[in-house]
């Protein structure tokens, strides 16, 4: 259950951010507090969400998976270490297909992979 509150930054979220905060959206409703565009000495990190317990995840949207490279990836992860939190790279398509290879380097790195499925606009 969502509060009101919660449904209303995911609206502002949305709106300021457009598919990044969305996805920062759906973070606060699961009862994370997020901050948007984190910087790092490698370049911002989309989305940092920060749990109970002092869980803290680094957040990357991808909305075309097909241009991601291994770069890229080494990139975010690097990022993620510098700031000690968990890298997880969202695909927000409807055609989730990451490169073979960017897909494996992902798993054998420790970058957890979730696909979120673009629906209508929250309004």
């Amino acid at each position: 259950m969502t509060t009101t509150r919660a449904r209303y930054l995911m609206k502002v979220f949305e709106r300021k951010y457009g598919v990044v905060g969305k996805v920062g959206g759906m973070y606060l409703a699961a009862g994370l507090s997020v901050e948007f565009m984190h910087p790092t000495k490698h370049g911002p990190v989309h989305v940092v969400a920060k749990g109970v317990g002092g869980k803290i995840l680094a957040i990357k949207v991808v909305e075309d998976p097909s241009k991601e490279t291994i770069e890229g990836v080494k990139t975010f992860i690097e990022k993620a270490k510098s700031i000690r939190a968990k890298p997880i790279l969202i695909l927000y398509t409807s055609n989730a297909k990451l490169p073979e290879e960017t897909y494996k380097f992902c798993l054998e790195n420790g970058v957890k992979v979730r696909i979120v499925r673009p629906t209508d606009t929250i309004v």
